[in-house]
């Protein structure tokens, strides 16, 4: 498995956040993926991040789309890839509908639609054609005017990777079908082979691949507990955390995290937490949350359980791991991502570790 890790550049001090990334190369993680969300943009604080290190990946992790146009999110990524060398990985997702229609008066209708056809628009950027398209979504160059199709005048001068942040079914198939990876979360690996990648094989089989082809990139928060009591304490803190993403995220009416533990065994319980979370009952909610919920998508634990579990998560068919350390100061998230990339060199076989790129 490789190792990377997800930072929203707006989520501390600048400085800080930026320091984390230059140490995160120097302990060996392969991939840093800088969260949009409703924050900071993520290009611009990757081509910073990208004139701070030298050999570290560097991924969108996501720009969402329908906040830029196609032809916009082609230019940021050649520009991004150039720049650092070939060391970009551009991930897209669809975001929610609190998102796209509450921040940026966007339409949500029809995600699944404006992500293959900003796909298609994309690559045809990123391969120097000249953009003529005619979908339903969009329409290059727009009709009924002067307008004749155009190519971008920059090259992009390295193969640039693209991810998919997926959760849904239909996504999901649309992720096997047209991507190089899968950008996931709310991952049970004991749960993974239904929920998850039964459809992503479905949408592999249709463009002639396999799993082979498709980068698992799943995340986790990670943290280490001396005992049994101390991690007794790290999961009750964490309850809340788990019941504001199956109640609170996303809109009343979609909740992607919801239905995706739902489809994982979960299903009565993530009802309750949305219902009570959405009439205000939030320590109700998480008092319905169990520990082993907790323990089933995470990486908390003591050592050798976090070793365990991350031995699960490589034979589930996890190919990247993704790190959320754990720690109030920079130096104690940046010993916890330390031990665990350490533990992932020490349970992967010898001559088994995927190159970049």
């Amino acid at each position: 498995m490789r190792t990377a890790t997800t930072i929203e550049a707006s989520g501390g001090d600048w400085r800080e956040q930026a320091d984390f990334v230059v140490e995160a190369e120097k302990l060996g993680l392969d991939i840093c993926w800088v969260a949009e969300a409703w924050g900071s943009d993520a290009p611009s604080a990757l081509g910073y991040y990208a004139a701070r290190t030298s050999r570290i990946l560097l991924g969108s992790g996501i720009i969402q789309v329908g906040t830029r146009t196609p032809v916009a999110i082609a230019q940021a990524a050649i520009t991004l890839s150039n720049l650092s060398g070939g060391r970009f990985l551009l991930g897209l997702g669809a975001s929610g509908p609190q998102v796209m229609e509450g921040l940026h008066g966007v339409p949500y209708a029809r995600p699944l639609a404006r992500i293959r056809e900003t796909v298609d628009i994309v690559r045809s950027a990123l391969h120097g054609e000249k953009i003529s398209y005619a979908g339903n979504e969009f329409q290059i160059p727009l009709p009924g005017g002067d307008a004749v199709p155009m190519r971008l005048s920059t090259r992009a001068l390295h193969t640039i990777p693209l991810y998919l942040a997926t959760l849904s079914p239909a996504m999901l198939r649309l992720t096997g079908e047209i991507a190089d990876g899968w950008l996931g979360t709310s991952f049970v690996p004991e749960g993974a082979a239904d929920a998850y990648f039964a459809h992503l094989d479905q949408g592999l089989a249709r463009s002639g691949r396999t799993r082979t082809d498709l980068d698992i990139c799943q995340g986790a928060e990670v943290a280490f507990a001396a005992d049994e009591q101390a991690l007794a304490a790290m999961v009750a803190g964490r309850k809340k955390e788990l019941a504001f993403s199956l109640g609170g995220m996303g809109s009343k009416s979609t909740n992607f995290y919801n239905r995706a533990y739902s489809r994982q065994g979960w299903a009565e319980v993530a009802a309750e937490v949305r219902e009570r979370w959405q009439a205000g009952d939030r320590d109700g909610a998480a008092a319905l949350i169990s520990d082993e919920m907790v323990l089933a998508t995470t990486l908390i634990g003591t050592e050798p359980v976090v070793r365990d579990r991350l031995r699960v998560w490589r034979d589930a068919g996890v190919t990247t791991v993704r790190l959320y350390p754990a720690g109030v100061t920079l130096d104690a998230r940046l010993d916890t991502l330390g031990r665990a990339i350490d533990i992932v060199r020490d349970i992967e076989p010898v001559g088994t570790r995927p190159a970049q790129g």
